[in-house]
């Protein structure tokens, strides 16, 4: 005889078959944007413009959200994961590597498939991950010990697992993973340990290695000269936020980290190609057509992981495919993504570093000896977390920060497999910055001068002028929400959930969450009623209109 419990769960486990009998194609992957009810890649479709096309809430009943559920993680680490929806199915990860399918209606847990990374994984910032990928009734997840695991949505029982690189060695994965096709991309962290940067990709329904792009070019390759001697074994150049995918051109976009080591440039002079850049891919075969580099020679670990953000819009009166990216180092950027052609860019926070970019987009480079703070900080004018750019509006919204960081003089250091190579260090005013999922490198410096503010500005992409900015008392890591109805989901570590009319930054409903929201906000919609899900401290919360 059957118990209750177990009746309970196979009747779950029925429901969660019947949800998702329609596979997520790679069609449907396409049309992501044609079916707002769903969330169905990290950032709700390919353009990694996180704009919804929902309608039920807006302005004028904002005010009449309320809690619906809320799921209390099992994980005392950092909660940064971006949940998919999925024909009623929420599937979202909690750290360091477990899947959780919910009920995105109650929030009732149909299963958890829970993987045990390596004791040798030892990512630079936090055990997190997050979000996974799907393909047909498959999930994908990268891991912090660098594998790529396959998980049968309907179940949770692992399909295949697959060793991506070696965590021994410094390699690591957090982000989460893009399907593109038949295709499942990720990239890996690890340029604090020294590592040589790639990008690849796996066949989603066997998991064998399909290509791989290495972002430190080798002997032979374009952009080897920018390295000296055998500085490019452990250039870094992470590639550690997922990517954007524009199906017409056939082109992925990826952006790239810091070289390595950090902080003393002296021990890998050049430009150090393809670090710190965008790089635009074949999806297919992994080769390279175009790349650009934001910062040569980085001194200032200024990431450029930040989701590529592509749109067209209307350029000197025609439309024009664009790529923007408001970039760590402190400017905004459109580039044609057709042909990585610089098109404009201009800082959108305090900038000292560099006194403005030439035609090509290159940076103009200051001065900045030892002890000087250095504009933006080590954390940025904004780092990982996920812009938004609304085709309502025209504009395009970022988390920002007006910060700096300490800049001291680079320390020789010999590459050791597996441990730190930094080879200086740097601190900055602002404390607790590693819980933004970046570190701060040295010890932090108690300065007179205020630590700075986070903001969410929104930027005109022609101009590249603030048309407002909603400023916070604290930092904020949150990433950013728009609608069809011109608003905008946002939160910061102070606890706060916030709403703003995506036209003016006024502020129309906050609501208090007890923890820091560091990951971005989604909507979706079951049976015709709108919600919106946004992670907070160590909880996932769910909002909806009163009844």
């Amino acid at each position: 005889m059957i118990s209750p419990r177990r009746a309970i769960l196979l009747l779950l486990s029925s429901l969660v078959a019947c949800a998702l009998h329609a596979q997520v194609t790679s069609d449907r992957l396409l049309r992501s944007s044609e079916e707002p009810q769903n969330w169905l890649t990290y950032s709700g479709n390919y353009s990694g413009q996180r704009y919804s096309l929902l309608n039920q809430v807006d302005p004028t009943n904002v005010k009449n959200l309320e809690l619906k559920w809320v799921f209390q993680v099992q994980s005392l680490q950092k909660f940064e994961s971006t949940p998919l929806v999925v024909n009623g199915v929420m599937y979202v990860t909690q750290s360091p590597n477990d899947i959780i399918a919910l009920d995105a209606k109650t929030g009732a847990a149909f299963w958890v498939y829970r993987y045990n990374p390596s004791p040798a994984a030892r990512p630079c910032c936090g055990v997190v991950n997050r979000g996974v990928a799907i393909l047909g009734d498959t999930l994908f997840m990268a891991t912090v010990d660098a594998h790529l695991v396959a998980i049968d949505a309907k179940n949770g029982h692992l399909l295949w697992d697959d060793k991506v690189a070696e965590a021994a060695a410094g390699y690591a994965m957090t982000m989460a993973p893009l399907v593109v096709k038949d295709k499942v991309i990720v990239g890996v962290a690890g340029a604090e340990f020294g590592i040589r940067g790639f990008i690849s990709a796996y066949d989603a329904g066997t998991g064998k290695e399909a290509w791989k792009f290495y972002t430190i070019p080798g002997p032979g390759e374009p952009g080897h000269e920018t390295w000296q001697g055998d500085d490019w074994m452990h250039g870094g150049a992470s590639a550690w936020m997922t990517g954007s995918y524009d199906p017409d051109l056939n082109l992925t976009y990826w952006g790239t980290g810091n070289p390595g080591p950090d902080f003393n440039i002296d021990e890998r002079p050049g430009d150090n190609l393809y670090s710190d850049s965008v790089v635009a891919l074949d999806p297919d075969t992994g080769k390279l057509k175009w790349y650009f580099q934001y910062t040569p020679n980085d001194a200032y670990d200024y990431d450029s992981v930040q989701v590529p953000v592509l749109a067209t819009i209307n350029w000197d009166g025609s439309q024009r495919k664009v790529l923007m990216q408001a970039n760590r180092s402190g400017f905004f950027y459109v580039i044609d993504r057709t042909s990585g052609k610089f098109l404009f860019g201009r800082p959108f926070v305090k900038v000292n570093w560099a006194s403005g970019l030439d035609d090509a987009g290159r940076p103009i480079r200051t001065t900045q000896p030892p002890g000087t703070p250095t504009y933006p900080g080590q954390q940025g004018g904004t780092n990982w977390y996920s812009p938004s750019f609304s085709p309502s509006t025209g504009l395009f919204y970022v988390s920002a920060w007006d910060d700096y960081s300490t800049i001291f003089a680079g320390i020789p250091e010999e590459y050791k497999e597996g441990q730190r190579y930094m080879a200086g260090a740097n601190a900055g005013p602002i404390p607790g910055g590693d819980t933004l999922g970046n570190g701060i490198r040295g010890p932090i410096n108690t300065y007179t001068e205020a630590a700075g503010h986070g903001a969410v500005v929104a930027l005109d992409p022609h101009t590249g002028d603030r048309k407002w900015t909603f400023a916070m008392h604290d930092v904020t890591s949150s990433g950013i929400l728009t609608t069809a109805t011109d608003l905008l989901f946002t939160g910061g570590r102070e606890g706060y959930f916030q709403a703003l009319n995506a036209r003016t930054g006024e502020l129309l409903w906050k609501v208090t969450l007890g923890g820091d929201i560091i990951a971005g906000p989604i909507t979706y919609e079951i049976d015709g009623k709108q919600y919106i899900s946004v992670n907070a401290g160590r909880a996932l919360f769910v909002f909806g209109l009163r009844n």
